[in-house]
């Protein structure tokens, strides 16, 4: 965060740049899974992006309270939200006859 701008910056493994998004939260916890980066913010809201082209996979959802930690389970089926009031959030994944 730079003067009230928050961004997201791709490099390959190698340090070559390759991108970067704008970021109208402050990001708060972030987890890298498959070909998607998820996102969460002090805003309260998580983001799915694309790890390739940092473009927003689906519209942000609002959690309503800071988040403090996400986690994906291991089959990638749901995402763990934790929030600042001690919620523990579970998201599905997937379309909802899968979740």
């Amino acid at each position: 965060s730079i003067q009230d701008k928050n961004a997201l910056h791709l490099y390959s493994v190698n340090g070559k740049y390759l991108g970067s998004e704008t970021l109208k939260e402050e990001v708060s916890d972030m987890c890298v899974t498959g070909e998607y980066i998820v996102m969460g913010s002090l805003q309260g809201f998580l983001s799915i992006r694309d790890l390739y082209s940092l473009s927003l996979s689906i519209s942000p959802l609002a959690m309503r309270r800071p988040i403090h930690c996400i986690s994906v389970t291991k089959e990638y089926s749901h995402i763990l939200v934790g929030l600042e009031d001690g919620k523990l959030i579970i998201v599905g994944v997937g379309k909802p006859a899968e979740v």
